[in-house]
């Protein structure tokens, strides 16, 4: 009671934030009262540390990835590019939207998705004239995608590479099964969002109140650069496993290679005059990650040193005795409706040491380490407070504004989220039937 009561009080102040407090120092909080009243010890310490610290460092580095382009003028770029590729169609604007979304997400983690497109969508939306329930339309689909289809890299989610490291699961190996569960994810959330706003995009809309995609690059050489580093950020993801390199370190090169780019000018005599200002990005990058991941993680740590995953994975045990189908949308379901309560990396991680201690091995034991995946990326969508992401979505649009309540959000949140992760947890349940 002592370790749960230390998480649930943790994971309180860090959705409340009182006076600002920043997440990473509430969570550090929470890890040292556990060591201090001895639910977790010391020793404690190096293991997680060892669990999170490439997953952390990963994400910091795609977040300064993300605010280089998007000081470039690269994101608004597509979603201009986006706009006139859908030719005044409110339909196809919306699909194509989804789309920009979940290629953001795939590729450059959900958080800098929600971080980047969310302010970019909005303007775009009031430019276009578009009404208060379209605009929410519109806004929610973005916000919705960014996690939901934040599956088929190691790299699209905090979780995904907590997960990934933990198990050993190489690049290639979690693309190979979560790609095709991803696709799924997509085509749901696609076909869910539009039956539920249908009636509210606009059948069509005028191209001509928006800019020309060009003059959205605001530093041509930093866009161009970008647009080499991100396949090279590919291939060398692929390669890592082979080459021994952990996915920071891959995550790092680029970053810093984009970094140089944007601050040229002192070295590089011949280039046009650098627009972004580095300093400023580097000091925004999310620092508070790294303490925030250790300390909740310990907090965590604590749960199952007092034997509180052990009756997860009993439940585990219990639910791989009915087959893969049901082991799979059963642990995801929990891990999912654990993740909507009490928000997704606490979930993951408490679904990691939970799989880790069940006696499950062979194809259920890997079905239940993806289930956890997709129950913890898509599960948290139902709630304000399920991932950083939502809280991080959230906070933008207040200050833009755009306030949607708890209660509406809800019932949201609810509608969208349990059909397009029932219809992802059959999705992986099949996909691996048939590749084992």
């Amino acid at each position: 009671m002592l370790a749960l009561g230390i998480f649930l009080l943790t994971l309180a102040l860090v959705v409340w934030q009182p006076r600002g407090l920043p997440v990473g120092w509430t969570a550090a909080g929470g890890a040292l009262v556990a060591l201090a009243l001895g639910v977790v010890h010391p020793r404690d310490v190096p293991a997680v540390w060892h669990i999170v610290w490439d997953a952390t460092f990963t994400l910091i580095g795609l977040i300064v990835i993300s605010l280089v382009l998007d000081g470039a003028g690269f994101f608004e770029w597509a979603a201009l590019r986006v706009a006139r590729w859908a030719g005044g169609r409110g339909p196809w604007l919306f699909v194509l939207l989804v789309l920009l979304g979940a290629a953001t997400a795939a590729f450059l983690a959900n958080d800098g998705a929600v971080l980047i497109l969310t302010p970019l969508v909005l303007e775009m939306l009031h430019a276009l004239r578009f009404p208060p329930r379209a605009m929410l339309a519109f806004l929610v689909a973005i916000g919705f995608v960014s996690d939901a289809t934040s599956l088929p890299f190691k790299i699209s989610n905090l979780t995904n590479i907590i997960v990934a490291n933990y198990f050993g699961i190489s690049f290639v190996d979690y693309a190979a099964v979560m790609g095709v569960v991803n696709l799924v994810a997509l085509a749901a959330s696609l076909a869910v969002l539009w039956w539920l706003f249908r009636k509210d995009v606009p059948c069509r809309f005028d191209t001509h109140s928006l800019p020309a995609p060009s003059t959205a690059i605001r530093d041509p050489f930093v866009f161009y650069v970008g647009w080499g580093v991100l396949p090279c950020l590919l291939a060398g993801y692929l390669a890592s496993h082979a080459l021994g390199l952990a996915t920071s370190v891959v995550t790092g090169i680029g970053a810093l290679v984009l970094v140089l780019a944007a601050a040229r000018e002192h070295f590089l005599q011949r280039q046009p005059k650098a627009v972004i200002p580095v300093m400023t990005l580097l000091r925004e990058a999310p620092w508070q990650v790294v303490i925030f991941s250790l300390g909740m993680y310990l907090v965590v740590f604590g749960l199952r040193n007092q034997g509180l995953t052990r009756e997860i994975a009993q439940g585990l045990e219990w639910l791989a005795g009915w087959g893969l189908t049901t082991a799979t949308l059963g642990a995801g379901l929990l891990f999912g409706l654990m993740s909507a309560v009490m928000n997704n990396l606490p979930t993951v991680m408490v679904g990691s040491l939970a799989i880790h201690d069940a006696g499950v091995s062979g194809t259920l034991r890997e079905a239940m380490i993806y289930a956890n995946v997709v129950g913890s990326n898509i599960g948290p969508k139902m709630t304000p407070i399920g991932s950083l992401a939502t809280l991080l979505w959230l906070h933008v649009l207040a200050q833009r504004g755009v306030k949607i309540g708890w209660l509406e959000y809800l019932r949201l949140g609810v509608l969208i989220t349990l059909p397009v992760l029932v219809f992802s947890l059959v999705a992986l349940a099949a996909w691996l039937a048939f590749i084992r």
